[in-house]
């Protein structure tokens, strides 16, 4: 199930910076009302503490994911990234839509040749090099690129209404960002070959959880506030840890397990040279809390 615009799709430019969308939120504030920056066409910023809110606004297209939405959402998490008062990213939609999947009308002109040369889609994969900890937060529909989305952060939290689906076949194509490679290590071979080769076997909530493709369930209201929750649980601790965590654990899908058992360990290793080791050891002896520094 894809959603498409009425209107042609304005395309936003990638050379120029978002660094003034940051400018009204504090992150001493506990939390700002989301803002529409005068920079950003598709996209909502908001910080609640050491936490980015990233939500993806267009209401009239169920959050159809185009290019122009993907340049910004690729700028905004690279400013997040690089904001040391930021140490965790919740990737939201709304409670219809997380994203009902690509624009259509964008791409159903397009050739192979173009596609090739210039690497379609290929920019839809930057949020996979962003090292602080995403949670997606689902609600509603996530097809197509919008379940591709949802994989490639890091936790999936889904709302109780929340559908995952890969239907791309019923429009004569494949998944082209991740949907055969992702979703299988996620449901297993079996399920995503009946997902993506159907194109109308959807996961609800429940069965998503339950395959494993998202970590939890909530009411469709709360959910957001839940992944923040968490997501300001994991901006608190050490990043330098916390970034080396999702790098092990991202390891594990591309090399092979004795190569990931000693990755593991090297970091493990590493960690002695931080402060926050220190800390966080001496903290627990003493039966403290610890205060990390992320050194």
């Amino acid at each position: 199930m894809f959603a498409a615009l009425r209107q042609p799709l304005a395309r936003a430019s990638a050379s120029k910076p978002l660094a003034r969308a940051f400018s009204a939120y504090s992150p001493a504030q506990n939390a700002v009302a989301p803002t529409k920056s005068p920079k950003l066409e598709y996209l909502l910023l908001e910080t609640r503490g050491r936490v980015g809110l990233v939500t993806l606004h267009r209401p009239k297209a169920l959050n159809a994911l185009c290019n122009g939405l993907f340049v910004e959402l690729n700028q905004v998490l690279k400013e997040l990234d690089d904001n040391k008062d930021i140490g965790a990213i919740v990737l939201t939609g709304s409670e219809r839509a997380f994203a009902a999947g690509a624009d259509i009308k964008e791409m159903k002109d397009r050739n192979f040749i173009e596609n090739y040369l210039e690497d379609f889609l290929g920019h839809w994969t930057q949020i996979t090099k962003i090292r602080k900890p995403i949670i997606a937060a689902v609600n509603g529909f996530a097809l197509g690129g919008g379940c591709e989305l949802a994989m490639m952060c890091d936790i999936i939290y889904a709302g109780d209404k929340a559908l995952f689906g890969q239907p791309e076949i019923k429009l004569g194509t494949i998944p082209g960002a991740g949907g055969t490679q992702r979703l299988i290590k996620a449901v297993g071979k079996s399920k995503a070959m009946e997902m993506c080769l159907t194109g109308s076997v959807n996961l609800t909530a429940e069965e998503a959880e339950r395959a494993g493709l998202v970590s939890k369930v909530l009411p469709a209201d709360v959910v957001v506030d839940e992944a923040v929750k968490t997501a300001e649980k994991i901006a608190n601790l050490s990043q330098p840890v916390v970034q080396m965590v999702k790098d092990a654990i991202n390891q594990s899908f591309e090399i092979p397990l004795s190569a990931g058992l000693t990755f593991e360990r090297r970091l493990f290793h590493s960690t002695f040279a931080t402060k926050d080791q220190k800390e966080g050891m001496a903290a627990f002896a003493e039966k403290r809390k610890a205060n990390f520094t992320h050194n």
